[in-house]
Parts: structure tokens; C-alpha cells; sequence
């Protein structure tokens, strides 16, 4: 008998993502709180606020996730990017508690090619000692740096020894991206058992195919099919994942909309 697939969404616009949910035929969504590139603090656009947005998700029966800025990176050596990331990244996990957010994903971050790496993964475990988190932090496996704290899975081992002896934890997920797991020079075919392996679980994928080739270091990422990877093997990640799926593709409502039936069609 074919297991049943996982709810399927999109990363959309916050102003009325219920809305865009339906148009696109989803399940859940992913949405910024306010600027991605902006170290300005959550904003919810949602009209009503964050208590309206709750109980139209609620209602519609929508899970919402939410992607902290772009510019947050807790491993920094440099006070004046890993101070400002930690209280923005707590203020977005307190914002996304208020709408009932499923969970705040985060990049794992990176340190210059000449810093120690150690450094990084050990200001990894004092942000999560420090970090309330009232919904589960989802670290996502990033696409490019030789000395990033997610992109490749001996990072990733390195990072999660690390967060283990933090204290929350065992509140921290994984959020795995396709696109940047083939840039990043990680094989999809084996991928997912070697994930689980080091992090015991998966909570969200990210599934986008890919503009460039493998082990490029390139995060761009473009519609399901018409990239770099091939479509049985993402189809593959998606079910040995077993986990809600996002695509953050391209080609606004049509092209996910469109993204979201290719899933539907593979893994029926």
C-alpha cells in the first residue's frame, strides 16, 4: 500500500498567505515576518494582526512556518553580527509563537575560511542555551562556504554534537533543502539516511530544484524539473523524508502551484 504524502505548501507573500494556500492547492506555507534582509525586527501584515492570522490559519486548517532574515548568522566570530542575529532570531521565534507558527527555520551560518571552525559550532550551543523557544527552531542545510556550519554532513555532525549540549536542545529540527543539498555537494540518493543519522530526524523539506550543478556552492533555485537534479531522486528525498514540504521555487502562484501538483503526481 503507497503511504500517505505529506502536506505540501509553498514559501509565499505574509500579507494574506491563507489565500495564497488555497490558490496554489496547499496544505501549509512558509512565510517572512517582516524584512528577509533586514535586521529590523517581526512584523506581521496580516490584517487583524498575529491573533487574526492565527485563527484564519486555524480555521482553514493551514499550518504556517516562518523563515527568520537572511542576515541572522549565531556562529560569527564578530559580536556585532552574532549579538543582533541572537535577538533578532529570538524576537522571530516569539513572533511566530503568537501565530501559531509550526516552527522558525534558520541557516546554520558560516564563519570566514580562516577562522576555526570549532568556534562556530560552540556559539551555536550558547545562542540555543540562551534562545526560549516556545515553537521549534529548524536549522536548514545551506548551499555554499567551505567553512559553514550546515552545508556539509560532517559540519552538520559537528553542529548537532554541539547543539546536543545545549540546553533546548532537543527542541531544534532540521529543515532539509534540496536545492542547496546537491550545490552544497551532498548525494540525494543517500542523503536522508545520512541525515537521520546524525540528527535523528527531519522536520521540513525544502523542495527546489536546482540551476546549478552539483557541488557548485550555488543557492539558486528554480522549478521542479527544470533544473540540475534529477527528478526521481528529488521525488525520493520527498518520501524517504516523510516530512511537510515547502517549495520556495519560483514563477509565483502558477509555477508552485505547478510545483505542488509535480509532487503530488510523483508521489502518489
Amino acid at each position: 500500500m503507497a503511504s500517505t504524502p505529506p502536506p505540501l505548501g509553498a514559501h509565499v507573500d505574509q500579507e494574506d498567505p491563507i489565500a495564497q494556500a488555497r490558490a496554489r492547492g496547499a496544505h501549509i506555507v512558509q512565510i517572512f515576518l517582516g524584512d528577509p534582509q533586514s535586521y529590523k525586527g517581526p512584523v506581521v501584515r496580516y490584517e487583524g494582526g498575529a491573533e487574526a492570522l492565527r485563527a484564519a490559519a486555524d480555521e482553514a486548517g493551514i499550518g504556517i512556518y516562518v523563515h527568520a532574515p537572511y542576515p541572522i548568522n549565531v556562529a560569527s566570530t564578530n559580536n556585532r553580527i552574532r549579538i543582533p542575529g541572537r535577538k533578532l532570531l529570538q524576537q522571530h521565534v516569539s513572533a511566530a509563537a503568537q501565530i501559531g507558527a509550526r516552527g522558525v527555520i534558520v541557516h546554520g551560518g558560516h564563519l570566514g575560511a580562516d577562522q576555526d571552525a570549532a568556534t562556530g559550532f560552540d556559539n551555536w550551543r550558547k545562542c540555543i542555551d540562551g534562545l526560549e523557544m516556545p515553537v521549534p527552531l529548524l536549522i536548514e542545510n545551506t548551499a555554499g562556504g567551505d567553512n559553514a556550519m550546515a552545508r556539509r554532513l560532517e559540519a552538520i555532525a559537528r553542529l548537532w554534537d554541539a547543539i546536543g549540549q545545549a540546553d533546548g536542545g532537543d527542541t531544534v529540527g532540521f529543515c532539509l533543502d534540496t536545492c542547496h543539498a546537491h550545490a552544497g555537494g551532498n548525494d540525494l540518493g543517500t542523503l536522508v539516511d545520512q541525515v537521520r543519522a546524525i540528527t535523528g530526524r527531519i522536520d521540513l523539506v525544502h523542495a527546489n530544484d536546482s540551476r546549478d550543478v552539483f557541488d557548485s556552492g550555488a543557492d539558486r533555485h528554480t522549478n521542479l524539473g527544470d533544473g540540475h537534479i534529477d527528478p526521481d531522486a528529488l521525488a525520493d528525498v520527498i518520501r524517504a523524508a516523510a516530512a511537510p514540504t515547502l517549495v520556495e521555487t519560483p514563477g509565483g502562484e502558477q509555477g508552485q502551484a505547478a510545483d505542488i501538483a509535480w509532487l503530488r503526481g510523483r508521489l502518489a
